[in-house]
């Protein structure tokens, strides 16, 4: 694209886009945003939120442990955990099952609190975490 033809659309976030100059040189030129990128943006964030919601209610329903909850909040899939947790993946996955979670060590817990930036209490109880 031709540096007069980076887009400008009022946005909350800037971008760097190359372009080519009027000398047919690759430039870089600031974006204050592109009104279609704005709303594909805004429609992954919202699919992300209603994951995040469904999430809570299985948490809270019993059904998988709050650590996917406070992963899925994070944006973390299971190989990130894991890697931060400093286990195998399958390990991690284990912890999903609310009935392994509550036997979790302070130790464990408090590896998974401290990835999440959270406190022990927050982790085993999801409603004590104010987003």
């Amino acid at each position: 694209m031709k540096d007069n033809e980076v887009p400008q659309d009022k946005s909350s976030f800037t971008d760097l886009y190359y372009a080519v100059d009027k000398d047919g040189n690759y430039v870089t030129k600031k974006s204050s945003g592109w009104e279609a990128k704005k709303k594909a943006l805004g429609e992954s964030l919202h699919l992300i939120d209603e994951r995040v919601e469904e999430i809570k209610q299985k948490v809270l329903d019993k059904r998988i442990s709050p650590i996917v909850y406070y992963m899925e909040l994070n944006r973390m899939d299971t190989s990130v955990l894991a890697a931060y947790y400093g286990k195998w993946q399958w390990m991690v996955k284990r912890h999903f099952k609310p009935t392994v979670f509550a036997k979790l060590s302070d130790k464990s817990l408090k590896k998974y609190a401290n990835i999440f930036n959270i406190n022990i209490d927050q982790l085993k109880d999801i409603t004590l975490y104010e987003n």
